[in-house]
């Protein structure tokens, strides 16, 4: 029997660019770039776990069997400007580079079993 101040979460983990998210239906994600345009639909088939309403947890061995993410990406950019200064001593060496890593933002539509 659930009460009022139970609140329930389904949740998965993916795996994508190389990182691992905790992802809940609804939220929005900056994950590394993806060949996605703007509207696209993708599919995250690397679901380490998922979390059921019911209280039961799955666990994956390495992923869990038939488990999808489905997210809308919602924009493609980069993010803010980091400057890296390389410096070497008693060489009259320096170099300053900045870098801006790009990523895609995705809003989580469904997690399926």
């Amino acid at each position: 029997m659930l009460y009022e101040s139970e609140v329930l979460f389904v949740y998965a983990i993916i795996v994508t660019g190389g990182k691992q998210y905790k992802v809940n239906e609804g939220d929005i994600v900056f994950i590394e770039k993806l060949d996605a345009a703007e509207g696209e639909t993708v599919t995250f088939d690397q679901v380490l776990s998922v979390s059921k309403a019911e209280g039961d947890f799955t666990v994956g061995a390495p992923y869990v069997a038939g488990a999808t993410v489905t997210a809308t990406v919602v924009k493609n950019g980069k993010g803010k400007k980091i400057h890296i200064l390389k410096y070497k001593a008693k060489k009259n060496e320096k170099k300053k580079i900045g870098h801006r890593q790009p990523y895609t933002k995705v809003q989580i539509e469904t997690i399926s079993l």
